[in-house]
């Protein structure tokens, strides 16, 4: 039978030289325009000219790029303010990825149960390329609160979950990730060096939860747990933050009692240790 007819033949999702990563298996062409819309949502929106001067892309490239978006619906330009932004198109994509796994259906509840428990605002996060990605987010009633939209990105070293990811690594996946991102200053208690990251991740680690002592932002604390799959892997974590006068030091244990029990509950729903 033919060996490219035949039943043996197996639909690929990849070439067979899947694992070559080299130039030559890139469209540059795409590679930067996608650069340019990692860098507008990144800004929020941006003109034309400050967008390629940040770039240093020339405008003619880059406003050919943002038109061919727009077509598709993946960037929206303000003709009275001259600038553009990420469009529809773009977050229907993105929303997408969450319905891709059942993490963000199986968490919604116990974020609910988290938030009334604490009366602060429950995320839901993973790691991706060294950072926190944003899932899910249950807000508080206060007016004060915190808030991470789905989608959005956090150093992990200056995050409560990204933090309570960091303490299940090995030192070799830490180092390698402040390698490549550094540790950057957010705050006056940003934690800056891999000294103070290893101290209070061992800390993490001892004590069974991360806390973020405003180490990204001024006047916020942030509580997380990790959340552990099937296979004893970490693959998320659950957070509360809020304002530091709503999170005090005789509060913290009490909260990070109720952070650690939810992310306990999400693993046993995922079916992972209890």
């Amino acid at each position: 039978m033919n060996a490219e007819t035949g039943p043996e033949r197996r639909a690929r999702g990849r070439p067979r030289a899947w694992s070559d990563t080299t130039e030559q298996n890139k469209i540059k062409s795409l590679d930067r325009a996608l650069v340019i819309l990692e860098r507008l949502s990144e800004r929020g929106g941006a003109t034309l000219t400050d967008l390629s001067e940040d770039l240093k892309q020339s405008p003619a490239t880059v406003y050919r790029v943002l038109s061919t978006f727009e077509g598709r619906g993946m960037v929206d330009f303000d003709p009275v303010a001259q600038t553009w932004h990420i469009g529809a198109g773009a977050f229907h994509i993105g929303s997408r990825f969450l319905r891709r796994t059942s993490l963000v259906e199986r968490a919604r509840p116990f974020l609910r149960e988290l938030m009334q428990q604490t009366e602060e605002t429950a995320n839901l996060g993973v790691s991706r390329d060294g950072h926190v990605l944003f899932l899910s987010q249950v807000e508080t009633h206060h007016n004060i609160r915190a808030f991470f939209p789905p989608g959005a990105m956090s150093p992990m070293h200056s995050s409560g979950i990204g933090k309570a990811l960091l303490a299940q690594m090995e030192d070799k996946e830490v180092a390698a990730i402040i390698r490549k991102h550094k540790l950057p200053a957010f705050t006056e208690n940003t934690l800056t060096t891999p000294e103070a990251l290893a101290a209070d991740l061992a800390a993490t680690r001892k004590r069974g939860y991360a806390f973020d002592a405003e180490e990204k932002n001024d006047g916020m604390r942030c509580i997380a747990a990790p959340v552990f799959d099937m296979h004893g892997e970490p693959v998320a974590g659950v957070s509360i933050s809020g304002p530091s006068a709503r999170i005090p030091d005789e509060r913290i244990e009490s909260l990070a009692a109720s952070v650690k029990a939810t992310a306990a509950k999400l693993t046993a729903a995922l079916g992972g240790p209890t």
